[in-house]
């Protein structure tokens, strides 16, 4: 469980975010949608704990930050680090030793070339596959569909279903709603930095009249 009370974060003067109440339970996926700008990954770098803020953020688990994967839409690599060691560069960190990598390449990606040398939707599968096999129990996932072919986008969403049966708590932002009807428990509508709408499944087609 995550509880999020008064949550507000300002840069100076400019509130980006404002008094958001929420709470996430395990075995959910929750969309988190905005138009550019209303303060989606600012809410998830604070979640993350990559920003300071005020309010206050709760979770049932001593080890919430070693058990949160987190994929943000601007990626990050080291220079000359193939996509092996990447790999297993972040699992280790958490403690994770991985077995039989090239069996888990669910991507089929070329891990034994240096990452530069990947396409922009190559970069993306390398840092969700990263953050899928860190045996997380928390997922924030900043625009994952972004720069994914169709193939991959829908295996991704049957990895999010997975993550779901298997009673993780799941945050996904993203542009395309009927990805996220078809994934989401819940949605959450960011305006302005103030949370103005959450909307269960069986009211999705609200989001679009």
């Amino acid at each position: 469980m995550i509880l999020i009370k008064n949550l507000t974060k300002k840069y100076s003067n400019n509130l980006v975010l404002d008094k958001i109440n929420v709470d996430f339970q395990f075995g959910n996926v929750y969309g988190i949608v905005g138009n550019n700008g209303a303060g989606k990954t600012t809410f998830f770098r604070c979640l993350a704990g990559l920003e300071k803020y005020d309010g206050t953020i709760q979770t049932d688990r001593v080890s919430f930050k070693s058990e949160l994967g987190l994929l943000l839409a601007e990626l990050y690599f080291l220079p000359k680090i193939t996509g092996e060691e990447y790999i297993y560069l972040m699992s280790e960190s958490r403690g994770v030793y991985i077995k039989n990598l090239a069996e888990r390449n669910i991507f089929n990606l070329p891990l034994n070339q240096y990452v530069e040398s990947y396409s922009t939707g190559m970069k993306k599968k390398l840092a969700i596959m990263s953050v899928l096999l860190q045996k997380n129990n928390f997922f924030i996932l900043d625009e994952p569909f972004n720069g994914l072919d169709l193939e991959s986008s829908f295996i991704l969403v049957e990895i999010i279903k997975s993550l779901r049966a298997h009673n993780k708590i799941i945050l996904i932002s993203s542009h395309i709603f009927a990805t996220l009807k078809d994934v989401c428990d819940q949605i959450l509508v960011l305006e302005h930095g103030a949370l103005v709408q959450k909307i269960d499944k069986m009211n999705f087609d609200l989001l679009e009249s």
